[in-house]
């Protein structure tokens, strides 16, 4: 007799396949939707139920094909999915991807507060390091979010306790860093974190570095790329995507009311690596310990072994972030009726300009 399909093997059978995976982007994640309901019905009626390595595979043969399920349907599904993994404290998540609005999934840890997911491929060795390279990201100037791939291999040098580890096995680490989809490597070589990182270390980072955290306007999330409002002290930061949406509305900024260049946004403040100036690198960026200090300042660290423009000693709350041009990744279809020509009510970060 055939066993009764129900929604919990769909489930089962889905998140079999995503945590098989890691991050998706949304499209993927419907069509292991779509296919785990194929092969749950297909078992009942034949008692024996696909493997998710299948249900992977026939995904990725399909993923030009037109899923069936309404968005609301999806929405459904992805709720009850999150109510079978709240006892666990898992979430299985959306983000958009900061340069061309790609919406991707994960499950991710609510409570990780610790950089644990990645204890299973990484040595603790390893592991310090890329803490080392996330802070050093974190605390970079100008809200630049990157740091060369010379910075980079300087920090095998500053790791606590001392590591042994070379700077060849470092660039072997780096590599399986990106590999592995953890951090993203530019054009000009330097590092920022990726979709992955943000999406998995969210509550890692959000717990480790509260005052260097900064949200778009426009969808609220966390954001390491994208643009500003020119205005001095102006505290507005919004995605590509976002901005590109709201730009092609208004033409004010939605706090200041300053009218802004255009659409364009190379004429904006750049948030990320086109904020970079020469220098920048020159010195390791050091959070004073709560404990050692009552407030948010950074200690730089003079490094001898690559020559920096003089910088004198800086918070965090006075460093500008200078203009500059970088071609930005990806187009976002406009969609209509998103947005207002009504001015947006903002949430203020804590990290300054």
């Amino acid at each position: 007799m055939a066993a009764k399909a129900t929604v919990k093997d769909v489930q089962r059978l889905f998140l079999q396949a995503v945590l098989s995976r890691g991050v998706l982007s949304g499209k993927m994640a419907q069509t292991l939707w779509a296919k785990s309901k194929d092969a749950v019905m297909g078992a009942s009626r034949r008692v024996a139920c696909a493997t998710f390595l299948d249900i992977c595979a026939a995904a990725d043969n399909t993923l030009d094909i037109l899923h069936s399920g309404t968005r609301e349907e999806w929405d459904a599904f992805v709720i009850k999915v999150n109510q079978a993994l709240d006892p666990l404290d898992l979430e299985f998540r959306p983000l958009q991807e900061e340069t061309s609005g790609r919406e991707m999934y994960a499950i991710v840890n609510r409570k990780g507060d610790e950089i644990a997911q990645m204890a299973t491929d990484y040595t603790p060795g390893e592991i310090a390091f890329f803490k080392a390279m996330v802070e050093q990201i974190m605390l970079a100037p100008r809200d630049s979010f990157s740091i060369s791939s010379l910075a980079a291999l300087r920090e095998v040098s500053a790791l606590k306790p001392k590591s042994n580890m070379s700077k060849t096995q470092a660039e072997i680490v780096l590599a399986s860093f990106v590999a592995k989809g953890w951090l993203l490597k530019s054009k000009r070589g330097r590092y920022s974190l990726s979709i992955r990182a943000l999406l998995e270390l969210q509550p890692y980072l959000k717990s480790t570095y509260p005052d260097e955290i900064i949200e778009c306007v426009i969808c609220f999330e966390m954001m390491t790329k994208g643009v500003g409002c020119p205005t001095a002290n102006c505290q507005v930061r919004m995605h590509y995507h976002c901005f590109a949406k709201y730009a092609a509305r208004n033409r004010k900024c939605p706090t200041c009311d300053s009218d802004w260049p255009g659409a364009d946004p190379h004429e904006m403040k750049p948030v990320g690596e086109a904020a970079v100036r020469d220098g920048d690198d020159g010195k390791r960026h050091v959070r004073k310990s709560v404990e050692n200090s009552d407030d948010d300042e950074e200690e730089d660290e003079d490094l001898d072994d690559e020559p920096s423009q003089p910088r004198t000693q800086q918070s965090r709350k006075t460093k500008s972030k200078p203009a500059a041009d970088e071609s930005i990744e990806g187009n976002e279809e406009e969609d209509e009726g998103e947005e207002s020509n009504t001015p947006v009510k903002t949430r203020r970060s804590s990290r300054r300009s």
